[in-house]
């Protein structure tokens, strides 16, 4: 199994939204770099639902429901999209300040290349993210 976080301006696409639809056709990517990471994805592939811009927070567990293919908003082949659906609301957002100062993330590709709306995780810190979004006072 994969990990990755999906990054999404709440005021396009938000969580809420997302669950309200009951599945997303993952769709618009335009960088080779993110476009990439979804032709890597996998069907139950667990994903980080991240808003981005406003809130700068990862808010939801999400998975792959259907692997890529062609992208039905252009008629360019070289683009595709997944389908993902939503699996849980997280209790606690994650920050993206938190988990800067987190050290176990210091490697993060959230962090590293904050411009790609598809990045992988590694298990490890997908772990840690979910820990952290379960963690109680």
């Amino acid at each position: 199994m994969n990990y990755w976080i999906v990054k999404s301006e709440p005021f396009k696409y938000s969580w809420d939204h997302f669950v309200n639809e009951k599945r997303a056709i993952w769709d618009g990517v335009r960088n080779y770099q993110a476009r990439n990471n979804l032709m890597a994805m996998k069907e139950n592939d667990l994903v980080l639902f991240y808003h981005s811009n406003e809130g700068k927070e990862v808010v939801g567990l999400a998975k792959v429901s259907r692997e890529n293919y062609p992208d039905p908003t252009t008629d360019d082949p070289r683009w595709v999209v997944v389908e993902l659906v939503p699996v849980e609301r997280f209790p606690r957002t994650v920050s993206l300040s938190q988990m800067k100062s987190d050290t176990r993330l210091q490697d993060l590709s959230l962090i590293r290349q904050s411009r790609l709306s598809v990045l992988p995780l590694r298990p490890e810190e997908f772990d840690i993210i979910l820990g952290l979004a379960h963690e109680q006072n």
